[in-house]
């Protein structure tokens, strides 16, 4: 059985985000076609054209990782109706120079968790508003989760049935969507 090569990116960079956590159970309930790794934003400066010359190593560490990967799970938190700042700039980073978008024609599934009724919805909207503007491919439907306490439990996973049970259906359909245009 073809196994693919997904790479997580998180929207946060808080050692406990809520986002990263939520992240890790989302990979837990995936089918075993998708292998999944995350591929960091922390060391990532802010993108500043000037600096294309000669990227620094961080950057070239991303992209090659990005690039190397068959499809990406985004998960994110939203801030102020959009996606975090850390995410777009990781974005500008993978996307230029143009001849070398690490997006274009690789799968996308996104996610997110926040506290509100809509959770990240709006923040979703403009990611594959973006993702989409790249050339990336973006699975269609939304999995946006609203964050309430007692949603993970002590391992780590789902804690309700009906989440799980969701989640385990959006990562069965991503499966399907990255053979589609992955292949065997």
């Amino acid at each position: 059985m073809k196994t693919y090569d997904i790479a997580v990116l998180v929207g946060s960079l808080r050692r406990e985000s809520i986002n990263r956590k939520v992240a890790e159970a989302i990979t837990r309930v995936a089918p075993p076609v998708l292998r999944f790794r995350p591929v960091l934003l922390d060391e990532l400066p802010m993108y500043n054209g000037d600096l294309e010359a000669q990227r620094p190593d961080a950057v070239n560490r991303f992209t090659d990782q990005c690039a190397a990967a068959d499809a990406f799970l985004i998960v994110m938190p939203e801030f102020n109706r959009s996606l975090p700042a850390v995410l777009k700039n990781a974005i500008d980073w993978g996307s230029k120079p143009m001849d070398r978008n690490v997006w274009r024609d690789k799968p996308v599934a996104m996610s997110g968790t926040s506290p509100g009724a809509i959770g990240t919805a709006v923040g979703q909207q403009h990611l594959r508003q973006i993702m989409g503007i790249l050339g990336a491919s973006v699975l269609g439907g939304e999995a946006y989760l609203s964050f309430k306490p007692g949603m993970l439990d002590a391992q780590g996973d789902f804690s309700d049935e009906a989440t799980r049970n969701f989640m385990a259906a959006y990562m069965e359909r991503f499966s399907v969507f990255v053979g589609k245009l992955v292949g065997a």
